[in-house]
């Protein structure tokens, strides 16, 4: 969380009498002190931040923007340590559980190499979590160390290439959508027992979608517990139906929606010599250019850009190099999005990232090249009840419109251009969106900070004492593909 600071930071010339200097003069020192204190936290030392926070809240005038701001990173340290909980005999014994005979020394190449992501906390190497696990995903030796009979690494059904890209194609050729999936999902949220006093009011967002055309249409809400329910307008960015229930003593507190609605397809055959740069417009403005603090132009990723884009100058040509750039970066599995002050550069250094990470630094990569960009997300499923969150982007070439981008998913093996590229400029029926930006308000709006604050994928809660982070709830999702009518 940044603060929002007056024009004349910005750059703009305006005329300020001496008190609105004065108020300008406290907000530009306001943004530096948080700024030291993201960086200190960012570096790991947490002691010198507490200190720092402790001692920007004893400052006179704090509105409750600021307050809030600086009470945040107080919470962003208590989830870092959630994520990095491992210490080094941990993280040993979870990688020993698929190579039994894990040698010390293997362990210590592959931390050198930087392929177990941790942190130092005032001077305490933590590792993630999920190092141990991603370790497989990043490095083909240690793979080949895991035991025979371990389980296989998960992929989705859409990640290797199958009739139903060539469905899509087919039927997409002509109008940009096809091949669709009428799909029945059932979502919930579980908040534990004892989470919160008997009697309280539990507040929960649950992610809805939003009618868009030929893409997602004919939404029809089945059915929710409990029945009393407040579904956002469709002009939400973040879409949601909100509850309310108060918690019993010594049970769990369980929220469900379910829904219908059918899911296009979408391909566009793109000829390079006609694309020409995109105007700027109502339609292509708000998509263009910085939006701290995960769009951020940063001179690592300029640099990175002008090693990619080299002399290029056709749109469609530059989104092809970018796209391949991020997509050469390895996915893993991922550190909770609140955790991290600037996913786009983290993407850039960490030597892996998830599909929000990747969609962001493809998103601040086309937007530094004058290529507008925008962020969808939500979740992926398959006809054999596979699902997992998932996010991706559009971008818009001129003449042909906003286009769809999934670079995790990436290219695929195929002498059949169309098909090995179906990723820049197509997707599969195979996805449910919830998400049409990041970061953006609720309807009704959230008091508290939320656990994620990029995007809504698992649900929020809160209650009258403050939010509830992920380690107080649990949360399904299902998804069933119904038979076509004929």
């Amino acid at each position: 969380m940044i603060f929002a600071l007056p024009a004349l930071v910005l750059g703009l010339r305006v005329s300020v009498g001496p008190a609105q200097a004065q108020a300008l003069a406290a907000d530009q020192a306001a943004a530096r002190e948080l700024d030291a204190i993201v960086a200190s936290i960012d570096a790991g030392r947490f002691s010198e931040a507490r200190a720092q926070i402790d001692a920007a809240l004893r400052q006179p005038g704090l509105d409750e923007r600021e307050r809030g701001a600086l009470e945040f990173q107080r919470e962003r340290m208590r989830r870092i340590r959630l994520d990095f909980s491992l210490d080094r005999a941990q993280a040993e014994q979870k990688l020993r559980a698929q190579i039994p005979d894990l040698r010390p020394e293997e362990f210590d190449a592959w931390d050198r190499q930087g392929l177990f992501e941790s942190m130092t906390i005032d001077g305490d190497k933590r590792y993630f979590q999920r190092a141990p696990s991603n370790l497989f995903r990043l490095s083909p030796q240690a793979l080949a160390r895991r035991r025979a009979d371990a389980k296989p690494l998960s992929v989705g059904p859409m990640e290797t290439l199958n009739d139903h890209q060539r469905e899509v194609r087919d039927a997409a050729l002509e109008r940009g959508y096809g091949a669709p999936r009428r799909v029945r999902i059932v979502q919930s949220l579980t908040v534990k027992a004892d989470a919160v006093p008997a009697g309280k009011t539990l507040r929960v967002w649950l992610p809805y979608p939003r009618e868009l055309p030929h893409q997602q249409e004919d939404i029809r809400f089945v059915a929710s517990t409990p029945a009393a329910h407040k579904i956002a307008p469709a002009s939400t960015l973040q879409r949601t139906v909100y509850f309310e229930q108060p918690a019993q003593a010594g049970k769990p507190t369980r929220f469900e929606i379910s829904y219908e609605l059918t899911v296009f397809g979408q391909y566009r055959r793109i000829d390079p010599d006609k694309v020409v740069p995109a105007p700027e417009s109502a339609e292509t403005r708000p998509y263009l250019g910085e939006r701290a603090p995960h769009i951020v132009y940063t001179p690592a990723l300029r640099e990175f850009s002008r090693k990619v884009v080299g002399e290029e100058t056709n749109p469609y040509k530059i989104a092809q190099k970018l796209y391949a750039a991020v997509d050469e970066i390895p996915w893993a599995g991922a550190r909770e999005y609140s955790t991290i002050s600037n996913i786009s550069d983290y993407a850039l250094h960490a030597g892996h990232a998830d599909c929000g990470q990747q969609t962001l630094l493809l998103m601040t990569l086309l937007r530094l090249n004058g290529i507008p960009a925008r962020w969808q997300s939500g979740w992926v499923y398959g006809d054999n009840g596979y699902t997992n969150m998932h996010d991706w982007a559009w971008m818009y070439l001129a003449p042909y419109g906003w286009l769809p981008v999934d670079v995790t998913t990436g290219r695929f093996d195929s002498p059949d251009p169309q098909l090995a590229g179906f990723y820049l400029g197509g997707l599969d029926a195979y996805r449910v969106a919830y998400n049409d930006d990041y970061g953006r308000a609720f309807a009704p709006a959230k008091r508290f900070d939320r656990s994620e604050t990029v995007d809504s994928q698992r649900g929020e809660v809160e209650w009258e004492g403050g939010n509830l982070y992920f380690d107080q709830w649990d949360y399904d999702y299902n998804a069933r593909v119904l038979p076509t009518k004929d």
